[in-house]
């Protein structure tokens, strides 16, 4: 209320972050499947998933990453636009290190934030249970530990010597010992997870109960497939890692035979190796299931990306040794042509990763197609069971 006693509105909704995209492609490294244009289309559907604002998207091909990771022409380019546009936030398309941030911050005087910062970000927004948001908050502190240091760039004004070396350094390293101090508390926590998981899957096999796990690229309608297949109302919405919490539900398949089925996170390309280690207690239900069902979303036009991303994460769990049913979903919304072309690829990509290749064609949205699915299914069920 003011001072002629008229009630004053308050927004409580923050405006939108104004967002600048920016990445790199190394020369040497360029790949025809993921360019810097691609991945940076997908990063903006990670800054809008974020809530924020991209005003705009820039580029550049360099020979190797610098210091500040942008080369020096392109950061005066830049600074031109956050000032024309007013930009607020500068999203980077590679995790940056330390120092890289730090230069960064400096030079355009604007809040610097790489890929892995943006999707650990989402993340904590979208973590449910509490299992999830320890595994968040794992991921974020030991991506915050090695830059707490930036957080006491304010001392630098000072510029040094006496009245600010005792202060400053008791400070970081109490901060330090803190994160390390709840560091351990969650590894510790998440170890207790990690035995009730292992508990609750030696139960499962001691019952004989064969499990079916969903694998594939974020988006791709895991969750989607999950509800069609067993009523389960798991969150699917049309964005980028609308889920994160793992669902698992029991399956009666035509033939009779009852099996667990679970859902996961879903993978990205440049996911940080420590979403990978903090993630490890979900993983590990990937590892110890009977048979894969990999969801590839036939409709994006960065389809083979995305396989070769998952394929490639796959590997480095030693997981392509799993019989595995490639499920092409989506269908309704490609022509026969493209399903038959995609099918060829993938074949020649899985060639060197898996003996025999299976896949089925359907549509999770709309049903289409469950039924052979689900003979699939129970066909590497049942070959399993004989084993």
């Amino acid at each position: 209320m003011n001072s002629k006693g008229k009630t004053k509105s308050v927004n409580v909704n923050p405006r939108k972050e104004r967002a600048l995209l920016a990445g790199v492609e190394i020369k040497s490294r360029a790949r025809k499947s993921w360019n810097v244009q691609a991945s940076l289309t997908e990063l903006a559907m990670l800054a809008s998933s974020a809530g924020a604002q991209v005003v705009t998207v820039k580029s550049q091909r360099v020979q190797k990453r610098s210091s500040s990771y942008l080369g020096k022409g392109k950061i005066e380019e830049l600074k031109g636009i956050i000032e024309s546009k007013k930009i607020n936030t500068i999203v980077l398309d590679d995790e940056l290190s330390p120092a890289q941030q730090r230069n960064l911050e400096k030079l355009l005087e604007i809040k610097v934030v790489d890929r892995t910062a943006l999707i650990l970000d989402i993340f904590a927004q979208r973590a449910q249970s509490r299992e999830g948001r320890l595994q968040v908050e794992l991921a974020q502190l030991e991506y915050l530990l090695p830059r707490l240091v930036g957080q006491w760039s304010h001392l630098e004004r000072l510029g040094g010597g006496i009245g600010t070396r005792g202060p400053g350094e008791s400070q970081l390293e109490t901060d330090r010992r803190l994160v390390r101090k709840r560091v351990d508390k969650i590894q510790s926590d998440l170890e207790n997870v990690r035995r009730r998981r292992g508990q609750a899957r030696q139960n499962r096999f001691d019952k004989g109960l064969p499990v079916v796990s969903l694998v594939g690229y974020t988006n791709s309608g895991k969750s989607t497939l999950m509800n069609a297949l067993t009523r389960a109302d798991v969150v699917a919405e049309n964005k980028l890692f609308a889920t994160l919490d793992p669902v698992t539900r029991k399956m009666v398949l035509p033939g009779g035979e009852i099996f667990l089925i679970s859902d996961t996170v879903g993978f990205i390309n440049k996911l940080p190796t420590s979403v990978v280690a903090a993630f490890r207690a979900t993983l590990e239900e990937l590892r110890d299931a009977d048979v894969l069902l990999h969801v590839i979303d036939v409709s994006n036009k960065n389809v083979l990306a995305q396989y070769e991303s998952v394929v490639e994460l796959l590997k480095d769990l030693n997981l392509v040794n799993k019989p595995t049913i490639h499920v092409f979903n989506k269908v309704d919304l490609v022509s026969p042509s493209q399903i038959s072309s995609y099918e060829f690829t993938f074949k020649g990509i899985a060639s060197g990763y898996y003996e025999s290749f299976e896949s089925v064609s359907i549509s999770a949205a709309s049903s289409l197609n469950l039924p052979d699915l689900l003979e699939l299914i129970s066909n590497k069920v049942t070959a399993k069971s004989m084993i």
